[in-house]
């Protein structure tokens, strides 16, 4: 049976900030409330409509956990998103649990969770329109269209976006390194590690510059996590690594919620 693995995180937020009002007592006192029943049925219509585009799925609900691994590798990041969810959000998403597998992975994001879990099962579809995901060998459908991607365009995506950025992670790249001009730019040199490397140097920037970018930019498969994430590291600066992520180092095992190198792939409902 085809598994839809979809990011659930932006459907409840949008569906319980489109159930809020507010109302104004006057005094200087306002108050936001929320219909729950409202945002629930916004949530179940957004799911159902996913499901509609395949034959009798199994949905597989993928959400954030609270703590997000990448704070370690940069505090920064995404610390301009401080907006509070929106009323209802926590028990839409228990009740979700009545109808659906639900997963959070510890200090995993819920497209680091999909990308382990796609890359560990077969017969997978990710649903997300965030274009993280075209990072992910396999099949994605972005709420448009589906499509296949392999190792090595999966591998370029990375690339692309460690050099590129993505100013809504929070995440900056090489300055003046956009899509399009990271992808003339490999065009000429190679969707290679020294050509990253070599773009970030350009810009006055080191390599060390360009490992914490990767490192933030990379949504984790399988052998991107054993008990817990394992931070990327460059290990061919030539080509796509043939499982398409980074090297871990055999003698450090991890433990839930640590960022790690280390082989158990573990899902937490």
């Amino acid at each position: 049976m085809t598994k839809l693995l979809i990011d659930a995180d932006y459907i409840v937020y949008k569906a319980c900030a489109a159930a809020e009002y507010d109302i104004d007592w006057g005094d200087d006192v306002i108050m936001v409330g929320s219909k729950f029943s409202e945002a629930f049925s916004n949530t179940k219509r957004e799911i159902d409509k996913i499901e509609s585009q395949f034959m009798d799925p199994e949905v597989i609900l993928f959400f954030s956990d609270s703590v997000n691994f990448r704070k370690q590798v940069d505090p920064a990041y995404k610390g301009h998103r401080n907006r509070k969810k929106p009323c209802g959000y926590k028990r839409v998403i228990y009740k979700l649990h009545d109808d659906y597998k639900v997963i959070r992975m510890p200090t995993l994001e819920a497209d680091d969770a999909m990308g382990v879990y796609a890359t560990s099962n077969e017969d997978c579809i990710i649903c997300s329109p965030d274009k993280d995901m075209k990072q992910i060998p396999g099949t994605l459908y972005n709420m448009d269209e589906t499509f296949t991607i392999d190792k090595q365009s999966g591998w370029e995506w990375f690339l692309i976006q460690t050099l590129s950025g993505d100013q809504t992670d929070g995440y900056s790249g090489a300055p003046g390194f956009g899509i399009k001009t990271s992808q003339k730019f490999f065009a000429e040199y190679g969707y290679t590690w020294n050509s990253v490397v070599r773009a970030f140097q350009s810009k006055n920037l080191t390599e060390a510059d360009a490992l914490k970018n990767a490192r933030l930019a990379k949504i984790l498969t399988a052998d991107d996590y054993d008990n817990g994430p394992i931070l990327w590291t460059p290990t061919n600066a030539e080509s796509c690594p043939d499982n398409g992520a980074g090297i871990q180092d055999e003698e450090d095992e991890g433990s839930p919620g640590q960022v790690s190198e280390g082989g158990t792939h573990s899902f937490i409902s």
